[in-house]
C-alpha cells in the first residue's frame, strides 16, 4: 500500500508544512536522498506542544509530542516532494528530548515517532537507524524535536 493511502487509511491529518523558524531550510534533496531539519510537535492550529519531559509533562505526553513531531516531518516531506510515495525508506531519524537530567526513557518518547513512520511506510521502509537523546533546553520549550534523512525516488 503506498504512503498516501495509508496515511488516509490511518485518518491522519498533517499539520501545515512549517514554515523555517531561522535561517535553514525545512528540507534540503540532494540526489536520491531528503535531508530533514530539525521539526518540533506542530500541532493543526499551528500551536506547539511544550513542556520539559518529566516534570512538566509525562512520558506520554512526550510520545505524543514526538508523534505529532513525525506529522510535522511527513507535512514537510509531502511539500517538497510532491507526494509521500516518493519516500523509499527511512535511513535515520535523531530525536531530542527536552527533558530533566534524571529522565532515562528517551527511547521510549521517540518512539513516538519512529512507529509512526512505520505504520505509515511499512516496518522495512520506515524504520531506520536512530538516536534519542536527552536535551537541557529545546527551543520555545518544545518537548521534542526531531530530524531526519530519507531515502527518496
Amino acid at each position: 500500500m503506498s504512503a498516501e493511502s495509508k496515511l488516509s487509511e490511518l485518518n491522519l491529518e498533517l499539520p501545515p508544512a512549517p514554515a523555517p523558524m531561522g535561517v535553514y531550510k525545512p528540507i534540503v534533496i540532494v540526489g536520491g536522498m531528503a535531508y530533514l531539519s530539525g521539526h518540533g510537535p506542530l500541532q493543526l492550529d499551528g500551536s506547539l506542544m511544550k513542556g520539559r519531559v518529566g516534570s512538566e509533562v509525562d512520558q506520554d505526553a512526550g510520545y505524543a509530542a514526538a508523534r505529532q513531531t513525525g506529522l510535522a516531518m511527513l507535512s514537510t516531506l509531502k511539500a517538497g516532494l510532491g507526494s509521500l510515495d516518493r519516500v523509499k525508506r527511512v535511513i535515520k531519524v535523531l530525536g531530542m528530548v527536552n527533558s530533566d537530567a534524571d529522565f532515562e526513557n528517551h527511547p521510549a518518547v521517540i518512539n513516538g515517532c519512529s512507529e509512526l513512520f512505520a505504520e505509515v511506510f511499512g516496518e522495512d521502509s520506515g524504520v531506520g537507524s536512530r538516536s534519542a537523546i536527552g536535551m537541557g533546553s529545546l527551543p520555545g520549550n518544545i518537548s521534542v524535536e526531531i530530524e531526519g534523512i530519507f531515502e527518496i525516488e
